[in-house]
C-alpha cells in the first residue's frame, strides 16, 4: 500500500461527521459568462502576466513562434501538427520531441516548450494541460511555453472548465495561468519560482 493510500485510509477511520457533496447548481447558475470570450481571455491573460495571440488565417504558425522567440534554440513540442479548419499545418521549428529524452532531467536547458492547451477559461486566463507525453517536466523545466488554444475551446468558468477536463491515459494535468511567480512578504514579485519564466498562448 502506498503512503499516500494509509494516509487517506487514517482520514476515513478518524473522520467522525460525513457531509453530502453539495449542490452547486446553484452557484453554477451565478457563475461568470463573457459576450466576448476570445477578448476577455487574451485580457485577463495579461493581467496574469502572459501573453495571448489571435493566429491570424494566413500567418504561419511557426513564423510567429520564431518571431515571439527568437534567441530559443532548444525546441520541445509536444504538437507535431495543428489543424486550422480543413488545413493542416506542421510544427517545423521545434528542435526534438520531449520523450526522445532518457530521463526528465534531460529537459533542463529546454528554451522553449510547444504544448497543446485543451481548455482555456476566460474568467482567470489558466489552461489546461493534459499530460500527453511520457516526460511530464516539460510544461515546468522550460524557460518558456507556447500553449496552442483553439478559439473554440474557450470557456466561460472554471464550472464549465471541470466538466471539460480529462487527464488521460497518464493521469495527470494542469491548469496553467500565466508564466509561474511567486512573491515574499516584502512583495517582491519573482517569475520563473517554480515553471516556465514567459509564457504565450497561441489562440488558432
Amino acid at each position: 500500500m502506498s503512503s499516500r493510500e494509509d494516509i487517506l485510509q487514517s482520514i476515513r477511520r478518524n473522520t467522525r461527521v460525513r457531509y453530502e457533496k453539495p449542490d452547486l447548481s446553484e452557484l453554477e447558475q451565478h457563475a461568470l459568462t463573457f459576450d466576448q470570450p476570445v477578448e476577455q481571455f487574451c485580457r485577463v491573460m495579461e493581467q496574469v502576466g502572459g501573453h495571448a495571440v489571435l493566429l491570424k488565417e494566413e500567418e504561419d504558425l511557426n513564423q510567429v513562434i520564431r518571431t515571439l522567440y527568437p534567441n530559443a534554440k532548444r525546441i520541445a513540442s509536444v504538437v507535431k501538427e495543428v489543424h486550422r479548419g480543413d488545413r493542416v499545418f506542421p510544427v517545423t521549428c521545434a528542435t526534438f520531441h520531449p520523450d526522445e529524452v532518457e530521463k526528465s532531467g534531460d529537459l533542463d536547458g529546454t528554451d522553449l516548450a510547444i504544448v497543446d492547451g485543451k481548455v482555456g477559461v476566460c474568467e482567470n486566463g489558466a489552461v489546461w494541460i493534459q499530460q500527453d507525453v511520457e516526460q511530464r517536466a516539460v510544461y515546468f523545466i522550460s524557460e518558456a511555453l507556447v500553449i496552442l488554444l483553439h478559439r473554440t475551446d474557450l470557456v466561460n468558468n472554471m464550472h464549465e472548465a471541470y466538466k471539460r477536463i480529462d487527464t488521460g491515459k497518464y493521469g495527470f494535468g494542469v491548469f496553467i495561468s500565466g508564466p509561474s511567480k511567486t512573491a515574499d512578504i516584502e512583495q517582491a514579485l519573482v517569475f520563473g519560482a517554480h515553471g516556465a519564466k514567459d509564457v504565450t498562448v497561441l489562440i488558432i
